[in-house]
């Protein structure tokens, strides 16, 4: 029987820790936690809305210069760090978007509450851009050779209505070069995404002649026909096996209380673990939208044609699933052994989709500590525990590119 001694030393997470070379980036991990997080904060305090990514960028092109990366910017703003393996030709991807929900005047500023880091986007996604700055120092520290070439990104499009477009375009530069992806999305270290949920978003607008609220009293309100519209697709069952969601986002129209409006948007956001379930649910929005602008004419006495509604897609996200027997799952379910950290397999909408959707190995996982109100002005950040996520992925990244001992 082998000894448990031998048994350990034979793990190759273990082997790898053990390394002179890897055990200085874990080292520095320990020592600079704080600055990555004073470095999340700064990040997070310059405001980037979907389309207005640019400036934060700069910043994390200057971080990611500043750890020795070979940094270029491409055409659609992505922020690309490259630390050249022996193999030029073989990826690995790190990305972490950089956008975030929130409007381009929305007070960004981080305050304290006790432990906590108050502020829009502190987590989604500053947590995941604090981890990509502190993998890029905790490799340069490192000085360790690699067998594929390591390839950090901070990227645009993730969120809203961007479609994906930065994913999608590193995607499509690296291509058949990527054997694998890694999305950090948000805190924590219990999770690993190896699922991508599909999803459509679609902008549904009602236009019509408008008027004065006394005068021209009885024309058709295009919001009273999206309203109509939206209450019927509500009444909608809507499964957990597969499991589906919906979400009416936004809303627009009018210029003025005395006014009839003559245009009324909403834009949706539709989700399913099923392509044709997400499918199903697109035919049934649509239905209703048209129902109810059909209720409103009706309820007026206008003409058929006092109203007309247009569909258009914000964007679709493909779905994917990484096999449970996949070396990547393989990987990051060693580096959690080692560490004695305890993660499930989680299901949700990232970065990992695009890549998980064209059969490139992909997960999303998170860059550490703890976070919540995600989306919501009341979001916080909390960075205990933040060493066991960047550990995690230092040493998942490393374990994926292979030490080059030639080198």
């Amino acid at each position: 029987m082998t000894p448990l001694s031998a048994r350990v030393s034979e793990d190759p997470v273990t082997k790898l820790a053990d390394d002179s070379r890897c055990a200085r980036g874990l080292a520095w991990i320990d020592k600079n936690s704080a600055w990555v997080t004073e470095q999340q904060i700064r990040l997070t305090e310059i405001p980037a809305p979907e389309f207005g990514e640019a400036r934060r960028g700069r910043a994390l092109r200057d971080l990611f210069a500043a750890s020795g990366l070979e940094v270029r910017v491409d055409k659609t703003g992505n922020i690309i760090g490259e630390r050249a393996g022996a193999d030029r030709g073989s990826v690995i991807l790190i990305a972490a978007h950089l956008d975030t929900v929130f409007p381009a005047d929305t007070d960004v500023r981080v305050k304290r509450d006790g432990s906590r880091l108050l502020a829009p986007g502190i987590s989604d996604n500053g947590a995941g851009l604090a981890a990509l700055v502190g993998l890029a120092g905790a490799l340069a520290e490192s000085k360790v050779s690699t067998g594929k070439t390591i390839v950090l990104a901070g990227d645009v499009g993730e969120e809203g209505e961007g479609n994906l477009r930065g994913i999608r375009e590193l995607v499509d530069f690296y291509g058949s070069h990527l054997a694998a992806v890694i999305a950090l999305d948000g805190p924590s270290a219990d999770h690993i995404t190896t699922q991508g949920i599909a999803s459509q978003r679609i902008e549904a607008s009602i236009t019509g002649p408008g008027g004065h609220s006394w005068s021209d009293f009885g024309t058709p309100n295009p919001i009273t026909a999206i309203a109509r519209g939206i209450v019927r697709f509500s009444s909608l069952a809507v499964g957990s096996d597969p499991r589906s969601t919906y979400n009416f986002g936004v809303i627009e129209g009018g210029t003025s209380v005395n006014s009839i409006p003559s245009r009324a948007v909403v834009k949706v956001d539709l989700r399913s673990e099923d392509a044709r379930e997400l499918a199903r649910l697109e035919a049934a929005l649509r239905e209703a939208i048209e129902a109810g602008k059909n209720e409103e004419i009706a309820a007026t006495r206008a003409a058929r044609d006092a109203l007309e509604l247009n569909f258009r897609s914000l964007g679709t996200r493909p779905a994917g699933r990484l096999p449970e027997d996949s070396p990547l799952i393989a990987t990051i379910r060693g580096v959690d052994r080692y560490l004695g950290n305890t993660s499930r397999l989680e299901k949700s909408s990232t970065d990992a989709n695009l890549p998980l959707s064209l059969g490139i190995p992909a997960v999303a996982v998170g860059g550490g500590g703890k976070g919540g109100g995600s989306h919501t002005p009341e979001e916080w950040y909390d960075p205990a525990g933040r060493e066991l996520g960047l550990k995690r992925l230092f040493l998942a990244v490393v374990s994926l590119a292979g030490t080059d001992r030639n080198r």
